[in-house]
């Protein structure tokens, strides 16, 4: 059996790269990417064997001679300056990827919660009967992705991760730094609440998703995904400050100030190069202070399996951090 995982140098795609390997059931696992050095290098960190992965450049078609059994799509830009090109990418980019499949081949799409957007006012949680209300141009980016992946492909199933943590992902690096401070800023005045999932529990739900006999019998497509408990912006801090045995205090800073940071970032080339991740459009995400879902159906389906707890997730996330040298 082959699998397809696109965005395999990124952080979900190569935590799902590794635990797809270290499976065994798959005769090859084809990683199409962008960058080949890049996934080369990883590879050599990791200790894997190269022989045991097909690496496709981006954009270089997926004919049928591959013989792929399962495609699970991870690639995609988090954050960009403008719209068109979250939706060059988002979209554009993973319709030609599907199209480019054989119609016999289980397909998982990895989409956002942002493309539901927060909490609706007055509910303890978002679910999938609510009205999608994306707050930004990638969350209205993968609303995008998912229609269009429903009018190609309805058998296709279509994932909705929340706050993703753990080892290999590189957003999550300012964070320990900043709990290792003795002020820590805080977006916003009130206490943020999130749902979150481990990137490990995330990679084994998927694989066991697409491997389920009974893989066209679930009648919704599209479900988020996540661990059963909440976390707070607070919490996580001080998760991290705690693993770091560092003592410091919040600093909450208004969301007209965040704003405005957000445009001098964008504004200057410089700046935008040194902190990708605040831009404009994201920051619109910052503002809201729930984001929980409900992430029930996944996890039945999954085969209630358990969740790693936060303490140890974050653990797990700084003892990489240290390995590979980010972090003394």
């Amino acid at each position: 059996m082959k699998l397809l995982i696109t965005g395999a140098t990124g952080f979900v795609g190569r935590n799902l790269l590794i635990q797809a390997l270290a499976g065994g059931q798959y005769e090859s696992v084809i990683a199409c990417v962008r960058n080949p050095t890049k996934l080369n290098d990883q590879l050599r960190s990791e200790g894997i064997d190269f022989a045991k992965v097909e690496v496709i450049p981006w954009g270089e078609s997926l004919g049928p001679q591959l013989q792929i059994d399962q495609a699970i799509h991870c690639a995609g830009v988090l954050f960009a300056r403008d719209r068109d090109a979250y939706f060059s990418v988002n979209v554009d980019d993973t319709m030609r990827v599907i199209r480019s499949l054989p119609t016999t081949t289980r397909f998982i799409v990895l989409s956002s919660q942002s493309a539901g957007g927060p909490t609706p006012a007055g509910q303890s949680e978002r679910s999938m009967s609510d009205e999608d209300a994306p707050l930004t141009w990638y969350g209205e980016s993968k609303v995008a992705l998912e229609r269009a992946v429903m009018d190609c492909r309805p058998d296709a199933l279509i994932i909705r991760p929340p706050m993703i943590l753990g080892p290999r992902d590189q957003a999550t690096l300012p964070l320990f730094k900043m709990a290792a401070g003795l002020l820590r800023p805080k977006p916003g005045i009130k206490v943020k609440n999130y749902s979150w999932i481990a990137v490990e529990d995330l990679v084994r739900d998927l694989l066991k998703l697409i491997n389920a006999p009974d893989w066209m019998s679930h009648t919704s497509r599209t479900m988020y995904a996540a661990a059963p408990d909440t976390i707070s912006d607070v919490g996580l801090v001080q998760a991290a400050a705690s693993l770091l045995g560092a003592k410091g205090f919040d600093l909450p800073l208004p969301h007209p100030v965040l704003g405005l940071v957000a445009r001098v970032v964008d504004a200057i080339p410089a700046l935008r190069e040194g902190v990708p991740t605040l831009t404009r459009d994201r920051v619109r995400e910052v503002f809201a202070n729930r984001w929980v879902v409900d992430a029930a159906p996944h996890r039945a389906l999954a085969g209630g399996n358990p969740y790693c707890p936060l303490g140890e997730t974050m653990a797990r996330t700084l003892a990489w951090y240290r390995s590979t040298g980010q972090i003394r």
